[in-house]
């Protein structure tokens, strides 16, 4: 809230969703995360607990696994499609033809072929939820299909409870969400928030922009007309000594949760240290043109100078471009129901392939490599067969929702590079080796960010744990 002159002045702050997600789902969270353990201290630093922030780059849509890096060139022509399967800078990996750039980075890379995330729905919302937070969706994802919206008594999103478990040292939020919020309103995925462990524990979200990929606006961070920071504060000031009348109100959930965010946003506008961190004009044009020119470049750009500013955890969702929607059959991100091939190709793959692989190259030449953890997921793979039905079959080149397999990249962070783990079967179906669930990933992130402790308090003191299901892959480490 704001004194109404600042308001006539239109010399306000330009508010957007600052965490404000979880107050509209109801009451705030009822339970509080514990402070049981340091995240880091006492990991085994051969294995576990390197990874001082994490970087999650999710595909938005469901990425062809089959595609990609668990390519089948020996499967029946109507599974495996055109595009070949290309050596790669480690022996005994394979990309497709179309990731020359992400090739070059394999010794990097831990690639996972066997993740089950079967959903009852095989849609996109139960697929967010299963592999954000690590829990198997509820029975009202089935029910309520698109309709099902965030709810406060949710499972927390995997960034807010790697987030919870860091003491926030630098003035910025320690769960950052870029460059948008999936998915457009009012079918918002559920899975990104921290719900029931709290709303003060809900990432940060900055939204960029497709036209203008070098502006990404931070909530609630944009001072117009004369209102300077010490303006500002002396108002803020004010607002307290008036407040004073209604502190009984202030006592409530709402209001304490309101003031949280409200700080919040204050905290990180009068920072310049934030300033500087989302300045991206700062950096090099040679810099820039290694990741590209895309909102998704300049988000991974982005993440990488949040991790120099030692945010714990920055996501970014890949953002669709509706320009190539048609040509795709889909919001023009990665839900190829129809043209699945000619849209990786022509527009996907080469915007992934320079922006991933510069992140990794950037971050190993800052020596940074080691204690970030990279993880490329989405909310499923696709159909190993070729044809869409609901995009002309065939004739239609799509590929359509399968959650019952799908791959994940992993780098940094303690992992050992060049190395493979688990398989699909011939056709891409169905885990053969080592078969896992969004569980196993969820707790190998926590491993690699040497977060232990997964138990949580809920307002009756009564202890829980936050993801019983799972186990971390140490072989990765």
């Amino acid at each position: 809230m704001f004194v109404p002159d600042i308001r006539k002045r239109r010399s306000f702050l330009v508010a957007s969703a600052s965490g404000f997600a979880g107050l509209h789902f109801g009451r705030p969270a009822r339970v509080r995360a514990n402070e049981f353990a340091s995240p880091v201290a006492g990991s085994d630093q051969r294995g576990g607990g390197r990874a001082k922030s994490v970087i999650l780059f999710f595909l938005c849509g469901g990425a062809s696994h089959v595609d990609t890096w668990d390519m089948k060139p020996d499967a029946p022509a109507e599974y495996r499609g055109p595009f070949a399967p290309k050596p790669t800078s480690t022996s005994g990996i394979q990309l497709c033809e179309h990731l020359p750039m992400l090739a070059q980075q394999a010794h990097h890379l831990a690639v996972i072929r066997s993740v089950c995330g079967t959903v009852n729905t095989n849609d996109h919302h139960a697929g967010y939820y299963y592999n954000l937070t690590g829990h198997v969706p509820d029975v009202t994802f089935l029910t309520l299909a698109n309709d099902r919206r965030p709810y406060t008594d949710d499972w927390p999103f995997i960034g807010s409870v790697v987030g919870a478990r860091r003491p926030n040292q630098h003035g910025l939020p320690n769960a950052i969400t870029l460059p948008h919020k999936p998915s457009k309103l009012p079918y918002t995925r559920p899975g990104q928030f921290a719900a029931r462990l709290g709303v003060e524990f809900d990432p940060l979200y900055v939204h960029g922009s497709v036209d203008e990929p070098l502006k990404f606006q931070v909530p609630s961070l944009t001072l117009s007309g004369d209102v300077t920071a010490e303006r500002l504060q002396s108002r803020q000031h004010l607002l307290k000594t008036l407040d004073v009348a209604r502190r009984e109100f202030e006592n409530s959930p709402i209001e304490r949760t309101w003031k949280q965010h409200q700080q919040r946003s204050l905290d990180l506008l009068l920072s310049s240290s934030a300033s500087k961190v989302f300045d991206l004009e700062s950096e090099t044009e040679a810099t820039r043109a290694r990741y590209g020119t895309g909102v998704n470049a300049m988000s991974l750009l982005l993440a990488r100078r949040l991790v120099e500013a030692e945010t714990p955890f920055v996501t970014v969702f890949w953002k669709e471009n509706e320009a190539i929607a048609s040509q795709c059959k889909s919001a023009g991100g990665w839900d190829t129901h129809g043209n699945n091939f000619n849209c990786l190709k022509d527009h996907l793959l080469p915007e992934f392939d320079r922006a991933f692989s510069a992140l990794i190259e950037d971050l190993e030449q800052r020596n940074m490599l080691d204690q970030t953890l990279l993880v490329v997921n989405s909310e499923m793979g696709r159909t190993p067969k070729i044809g869409d039905p609901r995009s002309g079959g065939v004739g239609g080149a799509g590929r359509d929702h399968w959650t019952h397999c799908q791959s994940v990249l992993m780098a940094g962070g303690g992992i050992q590079g060049g190395q493979t783990f688990g398989s699909s079967d011939r056709l891409g179906e169905h885990p053969k080796d080592h078969p896992l669930t969004p569980a196993d990933i969820a707790k190998t992130v926590y491993y690699a960010a040497g977060i232990d402790d997964l138990r949580a308090v809920d307002s009756q003191g009564r202890p829980y744990n936050l993801l019983d299901e799972g186990r971390a892959i140490k072989q990765l480490f």
